[in-house]
C-alpha cells in the first residue's frame, strides 16, 4: 500500500453519518461523527480541573445531550443545536436522547472509557466502529 500525502490525508471524506428513526419524534435525525478536534473537546468538557491542573471531578451534567447536540445535523450537515441549546436537547425523553448518544458515541469512536481517559484516569479509549457511510 502506497504512502498517502498529506493533500491525500485532507481530501479523504472520512466522516462517517447515518440517519437514525426517532418514533417518538415522528422521524428521523442524522448524526454526524465528531471530528478529532471537536471528539477531544467533548471529551474536555467532561472534566473540571482544580487550581493545580489536576482532574477535581467530572462534570456530568447534561453529557449525553452534549453529545447528541454536537452530532445532531440537517441535510446539509450544519449542527441542529449549538453547545448553548443542549439543555432544550436535555429536556426530551432520555430514553431516545441515550439511543442517540450510544449511536453518536459509535460514530465518533466514544468509547466507554472516554470520559476516563479525557481525565487521564485510562491508558487507551476503546473506539467503537461504525459500517454506515
Amino acid at each position: 500500500m502506497a504512502l498517502l500525502s498529506r493533500k491525500q490525508i485532507e481530501a479523504a471524506d472520512d466522516r462517517k453519518w447515518e440517519d437514525v428513526p426517532v418514533e417518538e419524534w415522528g422521524g428521523e435525525v442524522r448524526l454526524l461523527g465528531l471530528s478529532g478536534t471537536e471528539r477531544d473537546a467533548y471529551q474536555q468538557s467532561l472534566v473540571i480541573l482544580g487550581s493545580n491542573g489536576s482532574v477535581q471531578r467530572m462534570n456530568m451534567a447534561d453529557a449525553s445531550a452534549k453529545l447528541v447536540a454536537k452530532c445532531l445535523v440537517d441535510e446539509d450537515f450544519e449542527r441542529l443545536y449549538t453547545d448553548k441549546e443542549v439543555r432544550e436537547l436535555g429536556a426530551k425523553n432520555g430514553k431516545v436522547i441515550d439511543r442517540l448518544f450510544k449511536k453518536a458515541q459509535a460514530l465518533s469512536g466514544l468509547g466507554k472509557g472516554a470520559a476516563e481517559a479525557a481525565a487521564g484516569n485510562s491508558e487507551t479509549v476503546p473506539s467503537d466502529g461504525s459500517t454506515s457511510d
